[in-house]
């Protein structure tokens, strides 16, 4: 597969098909990594406290690498927006980098059903995978 070949898929404000943020930190040490672990944990139960929109949060970690992978599911756009109103989230955010920690940020939009966006097949409907689906939809 050609490496230069990109999906161009329009970035929706507008759609409800939920998001995925991704938070890459790259730690110099294994106390770091450990003590971003930690921040982490606080940090997630003070967002699932006080902002809305978040379905679920997990993370990865590769020891080796010393490269933790921050996860999460928004319902929405709009809904990211309000880890800014998480003061534990705010004062997180600007620690890494006082301690030379790299990071990565991204946000994905949902494509379209697999079928679609894999095989240019005409999948019945848009269906984000991070809602229930209607027992008419199976």
């Amino acid at each position: 597969m050609d490496r230069n070949l990109a999906l161009q898929v329009p970035f929706d404000e507008d759609y409800e098909g939920g998001r995925v943020v991704v938070t890459r930190f790259e730690c110099n040490t294994y106390a770091q990594l450990v003590v971003m672990l930690v921040l982490h944990q606080r940090v997630k139960r003070a967002v699932r406290r006080d902002a809305s929109g978040l379905l679920a949060a997990t993370l990865v970690v590769d020891w080796r690498r010393k490269v933790m992978l921050s996860i999460s599911l928004w319902q929405d756009q709009r809904s990211i927006y309000t880890m800014g109103e998480v003061y534990r989230h705010i004062v997180a955010t600007r620690l890494p980098s006082r301690w030379g920690i790299r990071t990565a940020s991204g946000i994905f939009a949902f494509a379209g059903d697999w079928r679609a966006v894999m095989f240019d097949s005409h999948a019945p409907r848009r269906r984000s995978p991070l809602f229930p689906l209607s027992k008419s939809s199976a």
